[in-house]
């Protein structure tokens, strides 16, 4: 056991029972796990699972809080059909879930711990009529790969998301929303418990004048009338008090001169440029090659790399 005890750079209980936890919390070692666990100096997490009762015994979960203030990680356990054919909490979270939380154990400092962030993401649309509506290409990768990094990076995490394909992230606030307004609204009332804001959705600008209750039917020829819609973050760059605001620019020509005219025009403390041009870049790629602008005008320019990359990068440089 203390061979195993030194190999390890992180040890994880999976799955965990009652026994064990409650073993550990109070210092018995009588087998080779827990006197590998006794023994190691790497961060141990444990992943419960168990009969619901047995997870809501008092004396069970008295053992969980013990190792929770004594520093020890947790995984906590989902709802659904357990082993015994009850139904209830204690089922074992899905491995690809246990995967994520271990990594972030591992890989990331807790450097945003006490922090509220604030994340926009994706695309709004505009409808036209109940069938149809317009909006843009934006997939929501890059909002959702910075909602990710902070909630790994220990911030108590809220993601507000426009329509997307993406798989909702876990162990963070999420809210949908469809249109401008929608967001708008959404943002607006989180706003002021805030330290830190990121608005990488792609907000429509215009919105169809008049809305059809009815669908349109086929014509040859349809005209559109367009009109303005509100800027939501140059609406948060108005009110802004004590939170650090983020910005991304997606410009096809004169990326910097764009950029920083946005910078200024909405009150950013940081703003994201990036040229949407490029081949394997921007819009629905795993990638993209960015230039994080602050606001005493200093650039950051980054190579093409993952959009999960860029999201600590923007971290770092925000945390400085």
């Amino acid at each position: 056991h203390i061979s195993l005890a030194k190999k390890a750079d992180y040890v994880c209980i999976i799955p965990a029972t009652a026994n064990i936890i409650g073993k550990i919390a109070h210092g018995i070692a009588d087998d080779l796990l827990s006197t590998t666990i006794m023994a190691t100096n790497a961060p141990v997490c444990f992943a419960p699972a168990m009969n619901t009762n047995m997870l809501n015994n008092k004396i069970v979960q008295e053992n969980i809080a013990k190792l929770l203030s004594l520093g020890y990680n947790f995984i906590s356990p989902k709802e659904g059909k357990l082993a015994c054919g009850d139904i209830g909490n204690g089922k074992l979270e899905d491995t690809e879930i246990i995967c994520e939380k271990i990594n972030s154990f591992i890989n990331y400092k807790k450097d945003l711990k006490g922090k509220k962030v604030l994340i926009t993401a994706g695309p709004t649309i505009s409808p036209i009529d109940p069938v149809r509506y317009i909006t843009n290409h934006s997939s929501g990768k890059m909002g959702y790969k910075i909602a990710e990094a902070a909630r790994d990076r220990g911030a108590d995490t809220y993601l507000v998301s426009g329509p997307t394909n993406l798989k909702k992230p876990n162990d963070l606030n999420f809210y949908n929303a469809y249109t401008n307004h929608d967001m708008k609204d959404i943002v607006d009332n989180l706003y002021d418990e805030m330290d830190i804001v990121i608005s990488a959705a792609a907000v429509s600008d215009f919105k169809i004048d008049k809305y059809s209750d009815m669908k349109i039917k086929k014509k040859d020829n349809l005209v559109l009338n367009l009109e303005k819609d509100k800027d939501i973050l140059k609406s948060l760059g108005k009110k802004k008090k004590n939170q650090i605001l983020v910005g991304f620019a997606a410009e096809s020509n004169e990326i910097f001169k764009n950029a920083k005219i946005k910078l200024e025009a909405k009150n950013l403390d940081f703003i994201v440029a990036n040229d949407i041009t490029l081949e394997n870049s921007g819009f629905k790629s795993d990638l993209n090659k960015v230039s994080i602008i602050s606001k005493d005008k200093k650039i950051l320019e980054l190579p093409l790399m993952e959009k999960s990359q860029i999201a600590h990068r923007l971290f770092d440089e925000i945390i400085k």
